[in-house]
């Protein structure tokens, strides 16, 4: 067991919160927004971003809003740290956590193809909403000349990976569609 009381979602904030700093809101947004590659509960980026730093991977600085205070965090040299060793890491194929695979895997045991295509049906949609949120994410790269290579690489793969669901859902109605 490592030593380390960071976990993979404490990176994601580290990396969320990047250069200009970033609030718990700006935080939901970003994970809204970026959902294609990180899930988790709008709370949980609340509650992070507390726990960083108090451990010291964070600087927190109350700054006026439009109706209250609201916390800002910036990274701290531990935090710069905490990343650098964490990208250095081996990496390996993401943990996934794939609803539809196992509900298309459950069609021999309701026995009903049209069930599972109407189970299936809202992908369409959740689909094109990530491109919208790609297109939107693409737009905000261009702003952030720091960091933008990197961002537009990695919606490159997010593309790829939506474009991948749609075929193999075209595949998926073929199949069960005609039966």
């Amino acid at each position: 067991m490592s030593s380390t009381p960071l976990t993979p979602f404490s990176h994601v904030v580290l990396v969320l919160v990047g250069e200009g700093g970033a609030g718990p809101h700006d935080l939901v947004r970003m994970a809204r927004q970026g959902r294609v590659y990180w899930d988790a509960a709008d709370s949980q980026y609340y509650a992070e971003p507390k726990r960083l730093a108090r451990l010291g991977y964070l600087n927190a600085e109350k700054r006026p809003g439009k109706t209250r205070e609201r916390t800002r965090y910036t990274l701290t040299p531990k935090g710069r740290k905490a990343i650098a060793e964490w990208v250095r890491q081996p990496v390996g194929f993401p943990r996934t956590q794939n609803e539809i695979v196992v509900r298309v895997i459950a069609g021999d045991l309701v026995g009903d193809d049209a069930a599972v295509l109407e189970g299936l049906e809202a992908l369409r949609a959740d689909l094109a909403e990530i491109d919208g949120n790609l297109d939107a994410a693409e737009a905000v790269a261009q702003t952030l000349p720091h960091r933008e290579r990197y961002l537009l690489l990695a919606h490159g793969l997010a593309r790829r990976v939506v474009a991948a669901y749609r075929e193999w859902l075209d595949e998926a109605e073929r199949e069960l569609g005609g039966r």
